[in-house]
């Protein structure tokens, strides 16, 4: 099974925020990584730290088996950060244009060609958003603006799909339509690493938990996680699980 992110004794401190510590972990080819913990735990951070938009003070860090600091296939990765939804409504690009983004990197000079323009209409397709192409990335909702990135991620040939808290400020209805659509990516081989906030959503939808508060206090399959005392040791008396009817 090939490993997707491998993480070994990572530390990591805003000057003196210990932030994250001593954490130690891996993300194989086809998991659906639930990564969870109480606000200001580390979570974003690790994230970031996977993705190398951090440099870890200490440790070891390798994305698709190459060190993070050589790293520079960042198609293969598709990023929808927490604050996605909300720089939508000032972006002044068409849905189809910020898809069409996902194959600059396969393209010469930013041609576009028609297999191009083919890959870009089956990724809106797939996230069910074909119908709202030539509308202003502005004009859609925040579910409908987080279908686009994941879109482009598509378009890319993205094989890690890694999302920020992706569904703050949808509705109940799209949410469970959003998630959906990730059960299904991740049936068809994408590896997905996603934050939330809501324990209930992760430990229904995801396969794996990494829960953190500055250190990492699980990190295995989901079902093994329910039944441990994580979550408590995690977020103390605050933490609870709730699950949701689809």
């Amino acid at each position: 099974m090939t490993i997707v992110a491998q993480l070994e004794n990572v530390t990591f401190a805003y000057r003196d925020q210990l932030a994250v510590e001593d954490v130690t972990l891996s993300v194989k080819e086809g998991d659906f990584l639930g990564l969870i913990g109480p606000n200001g735990s580390g979570k974003t951070t690790l994230l970031h730290l996977m993705l190398g938009l951090l440099t870890p003070n200490r440790g070891s860090i390798k994305l698709f088996g190459q060190s993070i600091a050589s790293f520079d296939e960042g198609e293969r990765i598709g990023y929808v950060p927490q604050q996605a939804t909300d720089k939508g409504t000032t972006m002044p690009v068409t849905v189809r244009e910020v898809v069409t983004m996902g194959r600059f990197a396969h393209t010469e000079h930013a041609r576009v060609t028609s297999e191009d323009r083919g890959i870009v209409n089956d990724a809106l397709e797939t996230v069910g958003i074909r119908a709202l192409a030539g509308r202003q990335l502005s004009q859609l909702s925040g579910g409908q603006r987080q279908r686009a990135y994941i879109a482009r991620a598509l378009a890319s040939d993205a094989e890690l799909l890694a999302l920020d808290e992706p569904t703050v400020g949808v509705d109940a209805e799209s949410r469970d339509m959003f998630y959906d659509l990730l059960d299904n990516l991740n049936a068809d081989g994408m590896t997905i690493i996603l934050i939330e906030h809501d324990i209930g959503v992760v430990t229904d939808r995801a396969n794996r938990i990494a829960c953190i508060n500055t250190n990492l206090y699980h990190h295995s399959d989901t079902e093994s996680f329910v039944e441990s005392d994580a979550l408590a040791e995690a977020y103390g008396s605050t933490g609870r699980i709730v699950h949701h009817d689809h």
